[in-house]
């Protein structure tokens, strides 16, 4: 299949895997990179050594175009700018919509800019400051999310925008596949489709909550950093609902201190880290930010879902495998196939 963004990045496929934190590792990146998708590396959750050393091991793993997943609010985005261009990685990702110097600073390397938006002055923006694509995540999508459903954002996007865009939230299969790029876009991207595969680093016992969720096994809760972040619903997150704000509060400094420490970021670099990504949030709030690394890694990494939380987009309760990187691609491709001929067939 070819569109504009295979024909872009050099890749086989019109399929991006999501970054996630603690669970976008270099062996996820490169399984889905060589099979034919866009892998993706998160760093948000890596040192910048951390990160060096996961780029060069997916240049181990596969000679396939790939991408690493940045912070643009990171105290050190701009390092790890300088990074990917002395490297050569193709692709940066961004979380949340970069400065446009951070914009020219990949322009200037060669390397290709691809911005998350969840709003079309979002998209139109980054497409101004020179983004060579967008992609755009309807409500339906894990972790930090908004309350359009992709459905509607899609095609105001599309019609916003002239570079390729590539739909993320609730997508899972080929006939996915098939409605994104009738919509207009150019691919899609997946999150919780990718965590639950055979190359996913995620505990058995994690991944089984995952399988065992319904359609309804989600919630969007604001308890974790102060703004709409999509999560299993499990008993710890209906605590989480629960508590009231000091008890949130004190917990949340408690996390901040760790994240703090693990990060080594100082006290005055982590709280404008989380102020410059959510501006409209209270000091507490700001504070709060560190709950989401910290309460990840205690489900993905520690293997402790019952005192963690875990990302997961609506499609979850529609998963119930776990197939190789190469066996999922694969079969989105040719389900996507016999849906385009099905819909030949009609016409």
């Amino acid at each position: 299949m070819k569109t504009r963004l295979t024909d872009l990045l050099g890749i086989r496929h019109p399929i991006v895997q999501a970054g996630m934190g603690y669970v976008a590792g270099a062996k996820l990146a490169a399984a889905t990179s060589r099979a034919g998708g866009l892998g993706v590396i998160a760093s948000a959750t890596m040192s910048l050594d951390q990160l060096r050393t996961a780029i060069r091991e997916v240049r181990e793993r596969t000679d396939a175009p790939f991408g690493v997943n940045l912070r643009a609010d990171a105290p050190d985005a701009a390092e790890r700018i300088d990074l990917l261009v002395t490297e050569r990685v193709p692709v940066a990702s961004f979380a949340l919509a970069p400065t446009r110097e951070l914009i020219q600073r990949c322009v200037d390397g060669g390397v290709l800019t691809m911005p998350s938006v969840g709003a079309p002055r979002h998209a139109e923006k980054v497409a101004g400051w020179g983004a060579d694509l967008v992609v755009v995540q309807g409500g339906e999508g894990g972790g930090h999310t908004g309350a359009i459903p992709t459905s509607l954002l899609l095609p105001r996007v599309v019609d916003t925008v002239d570079v390729p865009v590539v739909a993320a939230g609730g997508y899972f299969d080929g006939r996915g596949l098939v409605a994104a790029l009738a919509y207009g876009a150019a691919g899609i991207a997946m999150g919780t489709r990718f965590l639950l595969t055979s190359d996913s680093p995620v505990a058995g016992e994690v991944k089984q909550r995952y399988l065992d969720a319904p359609l309804t096994g989600t919630v969007v809760t604001t308890r974790v950093d102060g703004v709409p972040h999509r999560v299993l619903r499990t008993p710890f997150v209906d605590r989480l609902e629960r508590s009231g704000r000091v008890a949130g509060l004190a917990r949340a400094l408690r996390h901040a201190a760790a994240f703090r420490q693990a990060s080594g970021l100082s006290w005055r670099d982590l709280l404008r880290t989380g102020r410059n990504a959510r501006r409209d949030l209270s000091w507490s709030q700001v504070v709060m930010a560190a709950n989401t690394p910290m309460l990840l890694k205690t489900a993905m990494v520690d293997g402790r879902p019952e005192y963690g939380v875990m990302s997961a987009g609506q499609v979850v309760g529609m998963i119930d495998d776990l197939p190789s990187c190469a066996e999922l691609i694969d079969r989105i491709v040719r389900e996507a196939e016999g849906c385009l001929d099905r819909l030949t067939a009609v016409r």
